[in-house]
């Protein structure tokens, strides 16, 4: 199977696993799902501001516009692109193998299952178990061609005000919305309090398998697919205005599930022989036969 990183015209990272390691950095508390690991083992980068990093959201926060990503919701949420078993959906996205993550040189599956892993370690729910499985299945949109800045990277909402909380928010000066009044207010097109479920977020990986995923799944685990990225929010609180009572409840669901994501990386690989019969059952108890992409 073939090995596909980053290139120039999908963006500046040497791969999408870069991000990721940038927040290790960024957001280095652990909680207890780090218990017992030494977190800074995890990167071997001195600052957050590596050269790579900062163009990847520089390009970010000049082509995330509200028209962006109506325009992507549009042409991706017919989910017309591939028919396929959940399994055969695996292999696909096991072609963004890194080669370049000095944290681990797993496939994306086996990533996804020391998540899922580590979730029932701790006794979740199983759809808890399923959303750790899932919640970088969006990162196919990498396989459609689309560029880094599209499918990874911090999210936040468009349509309002960029908060000066979101990470290198300088550079959203050359953003046309932070120009536009239309966008630009505290609220933009929005009302306040309106609910998130009626927010455009930036288009990327945890809105594609949020939407892919929302006739199977309960709201919690909707919530950890949608806004396991939204740091300017758990981390930061700048989106509050917003949120309604309902969001804010559920966003503990997001705060049990992100460190499992951040901090559940390890050199060993899952043993998928002994896993699948497991999984296997997991996914018939909750997804259809294929899934469409």
């Amino acid at each position: 199977m073939s090995k596909i990183t980053g290139t120039p015209d999908q963006g500046p990272l040497d791969s999408i696993e870069e991000w990721e390691d940038d927040l290790l950095i960024r957001y280095p508390d652990a909680d207890s799902i780090a218990a017992g690991r030494d977190t800074e083992a995890y990167r071997n980068y001195e600052t957050t501001t590596k050269d790579s990093v900062r163009e990847f959201y520089r390009l970010q926060h000049i082509n995330q516009t509200y028209d962006f990503v109506l325009q992507k919701k549009e042409q991706y949420l017919s989910f017309d692109k591939k028919e396929m078993s959940v399994w055969d959906a695996f292999d696909f996205l096991n072609q963004l193998v890194d080669d370049s993550d000095p944290d681990t040189d797993l496939d994306q599956l086996q990533h996804l299952l020391q998540t899922s892993e580590a979730i029932r370690a701790d006794g979740r729910p199983d759809w808890m178990v399923l959303t750790g499985l899932f919640h970088d299945m969006g990162k196919v949109l990498c396989l459609f061609g689309e560029p880094q800045w599209a499918v990874v990277g911090d999210s936040y909402p468009v349509g309002c005000a960029f908060s000066d909380k979101i990470v290198f928010s300088e550079y959203f000066a050359e953003n046309k919305d932070h120009h536009d009044p239309r966008y630009n207010t505290k609220y933009g097109v929005y009302e306040p309090n309106c609910g998130l479920e009626n927010v455009h977020m930036t288009w990327g990986h945890d809105e594609y398998v949020y939407h892919m995923m929302k006739p199977y799944l309960p709201e919690e685990a909707l919530y950890m697919l949608r806004y396991h990225s939204f740091y300017p929010q758990h981390r930061e609180n700048a989106y509050s205005h917003l949120m309604t009572p309902h969001d804010h409840r559920l966003f503990k669901a997001v705060a049990l599930f992100n460190p499992y994501d951040l901090y559940s990386k390890s050199p060993v690989p899952p043993d998928w022989n002994k896993l699948r019969p497991y999984y296997e059952d997991l996914v018939a108890k909750y997804l259809p036969a294929t899934l469409k992409f």
